[in-house]
């Protein structure tokens, strides 16, 4: 597929998808987002990929909206910034969120508004060491969006989550990675490498049981102890009549490498 603000690629179970308007440090468009659902409903239907890699382009990695696809000038119509978010981040966010696999967001330069709250959407967020976080909305008025409210109460904490929010101050990687935003934090030049590694064991892992645990454990943080538990009941029925399983437990006891398929 050509595409012009994004790459796309499927090699060796590993899809990655670039964002790649560096000149704009890869903000969004209309265009960009079209470009980018295009991508996932390409990723959705391919049984190859295991996992995905969400990074960008350039010196950074999103910087939220291009404020220049939107007009504001005075004596124009306000733009419905609610219908932006109905049509374009809400959904990227929840495909995200409800991908047949994990996802690995490598932030390898500024992760701003929009930016930020996409690279929170994935399953692991690993950061260079010269990465940075900044909730820009306070800035122009807004509030932060695509999920950002949902996120950073759930990763850091409500006092944090609101100076965040309130004070658009950058957060350097290295802070969030101590104060559980992210993953990991590594040297810029390790960046890449490590993002690699884990893509390439997650690929060979049990795809299923990673999705399920990742439910489970989003699902722990709206429901009681009980309905917790029902709910693991549930996934260790079907997991446990998988073809992954039984792989896993007959390598476990021939002392052997597993071959899981992902099915």
């Amino acid at each position: 597929m050509a595409f012009e603000t994004i790459r796309y690629s499927v090699e060796g179970g590993i899809a990655r998808l670039t964002l790649d308007r560096p000149d704009r440090l890869n903000s969004f468009t209309d265009a960009m987002h079209e470009e980018v659902r295009t991508a996932l409903t390409a990723l959705e239907a391919d049984r190859s990929a295991r996992v995905l890699v969400l990074t960008g382009a350039g010196r950074g990695f999103c910087a939220g909206q291009d404020l220049n696809d939107r007009s504001v000038a005075a004596g124009e119509a306000a733009p419905d910034l609610g219908a932006s978010v109905e049509q374009n981040y809400k959904p990227l966010v929840l495909r995200l969120q409800a991908l047949r696999m994990p996802t690995v967001c490598a932030v390898n330069g500024v992760a701003a508004g929009a930016g930020a709250s996409l690279a929170l959407a994935c399953d692991i967020v690993i950061a260079a060491r010269s990465a940075s976080f900044l909730q820009a909305f306070s800035k122009v008025g807004l509030i932060p969006d695509s999920g950002g409210t949902w996120f950073l109460p759930q990763r850091v904490g409500m006092a944090r989550a609101m100076g965040l929010a309130l004070l658009a101050e950058k957060l350097p990687a290295e802070k969030a990675a101590e104060w559980g935003l992210i993953w990991s934090c590594v040297d810029d030049a390790e960046l890449m490498p490590t993002v690699d590694g884990i893509a390439a064991r997650l690929a060979a892992a049990p795809t299923r049981a990673l999705v399920r645990t990742r439910e489970a454990l989003r699902a722990s943080m709206s429901q009681d102890l009980a309905a917790q538990l029902d709910l693991e009941r549930d996934f260790m029925r079907e997991l446990g009549r998988s073809a992954d399983y039984r792989e896993g437990v007959a390598a476990f006891m021939a002392k052997r490498v597993p071959q899981f398929t992902g099915e």
